[in-house]
């Protein structure tokens, strides 16, 4: 192989418990395309805008005891996300490893911030005026990105700056944490390959 050929940074993941089974396989290097199947047709919505505005292929297939409620599956698919994204990041090396966007949704507006730092943090600031957008409870969307962000390794911020509409800020949310991804996860072409951190690793 060329050596100044970068590795793919693909990954696949099968997570399966008494609760959900569930398959990841990501291309961080891909243009957006997603196969998504979790049984939960608004969190499906949310997964295919998530892969769209990132630029992440993503195909996702998930069983769940969703006839007690949506809360494992949710949560479960974030964990099965973010190791697949700790997976295909590899060392980071060369990455930009931060990114930012404030993104409007019609009345929302969501700002998402990332650092792909080896730290797991979430900090979400998104209150919803109802409980549930569809037949999906409103709270899993913090219990999902905060799975997401703990298996990844990353810090996230996600904060709700205006917005009465819940599915438009949930979708806001999703799109805006999309294009701080793309921007985090993209090849820096002045980096020269290095580990973007004083201490030279960054770990997950």
């Amino acid at each position: 192989m060329d050596g100044n050929v970068a590795p793919p940074r693909r990954a696949e993941i099968t997570r399966e418990t008494a609760e959900t089974a569930i398959r990841v396989a990501l291309d961080l290097d891909g243009s957006g395309r997603a196969e998504i199947a979790t049984g939960i047709g608004f969190l499906d919505h949310m997964l295919t805008a998530l892969a769209r505005h990132s630029l992440v292929d993503m195909t996702i297939a998930a069983k769940g005891d969703l006839h007690i409620d949506f809360h494992h599956t949710a949560e479960d698919v974030g964990i099965v996300i973010g190791q697949a994204l700790r997976k295909a990041l590899g060392d980071k090396r060369g990455i930009r490893r931060y990114g930012a966007a404030l993104l409007p949704m019609d009345e929302a507006l969501a700002e998402c911030a990332i650092d792909i730092s080896g730290r797991p943090f979430l900090a979400w600031s998104v209150p919803f005026g109802r409980d549930k957008v569809g037949e999906m409870d409103t709270e899993l969307f913090e219990e999902f990105f905060r799975a997401l962000a703990f298996n990844a390794g990353i810090t996230m911020h996600v904060t709700l700056k205006a917005g009465t509409n819940a599915h438009h800020v949930a979708e806001a949310c999703f799109k805006a944490a999309a294009r701080a991804l793309r921007q985090a996860v993209e090849p820096d072409p002045r980096a020269g390959g290095a580990i973007p951190s004083t201490k030279g690793v960054l770990e997950a």
